[in-house]
């Protein structure tokens, strides 16, 4: 008889239970990620770095971004040393001979014939856009507020437009031309005060503020064609 071989029988072993992942860990991953992301960025943006050395003065024109716009500018008509290099920056103080527009050169000292007077310049702001209202907003809705009843005449063809006391622009006229193309606020002349005009470009997200004596409106189309010659040096792409 044939013997039946008997085996023990084999223990089952208990299943193991799989886990499933709750609805929230994929968002809280994902925020975790964006926080990480976010941590670095900041640490990497607010680590202190050494400024690039600034360039010397009889350099050519250097790229320098401010508000993500860029600006082609000779090293010295910057005026301050530490912004003399390429780059991205917050600000730009800038200057020029008038009328010649060449940067101020410590050791020339005629152009064209004439002693160099160094008081004759052409200053330039360049920073990032502030959030302002521009110019033509203000003109529109901003200006006529403070602005008196009474226009004046100005040197060749000019609207000289006073704005009223007590308000935020006393002592200052709008002074511009019949189609508002060249447009500039100037403080008013007095005895201790030559007066000086300010006329506003806006390139990109960059602003532009040009500075000049008032005296100069007597000339106001070369000063307005200087202007634009800058603008298109600065930016001659665009």
């Amino acid at each position: 008889m044939a013997s039946i071989a008997h085996h023990p029988a084999q223990r089952r072993r208990p299943a193991k239970r799989r886990h499933h992942a709750g609805p929230l860990v994929a968002p809280v991953a994902v925020f975790a990620a964006v926080c990480v992301i976010a941590a670095a960025y900041v640490g990497y943006v607010l680590w202190p770095r050494w400024p690039d050395a600034p360039v010397a003065t009889d350099a050519p024109s250097i790229p320098i971004t401010v508000g993500g716009t860029v600006f082609n500018i000779e090293p010295a008509a910057v005026r301050i040393p530490s912004q003399r290099h390429a780059g991205s920056q917050s600000r730009i103080d800038i200057a020029y001979l008038w009328p010649s527009l060449m940067p101020p050169d410590p050791s020339l000292k005629v152009i064209d014939g004439k002693p160099v007077d160094p008081n004759e310049r052409l200053f330039a702001l360049i920073q990032i856009d502030d959030g302002a209202l521009p110019l033509a907003e203000r003109v529109k809705n901003i200006y006529p507020r403070y602005l008196s009843k009474t226009l004046a005449s100005g040197p060749d063809g000019l609207v000289v437009h006073p704005f009223r006391a007590e308000t935020p622009y006393e002592g200052e006229d709008l002074v511009y031309d019949q189609t508002q193309r060249f447009l500039t606020r100037c403080s008013r002349q007095g005895v201790a005060n030559a007066g000086t005009c300010l006329l506003e470009r806006r390139a990109g997200a960059a602003d532009v503020t040009f500075r000049f004596p008032r005296e100069w409106l007597s000339d106001w189309q070369n000063v307005a064609a200087g202007i634009d010659r800058l603008m298109a040096r600065w930016r001659p792409n665009t």
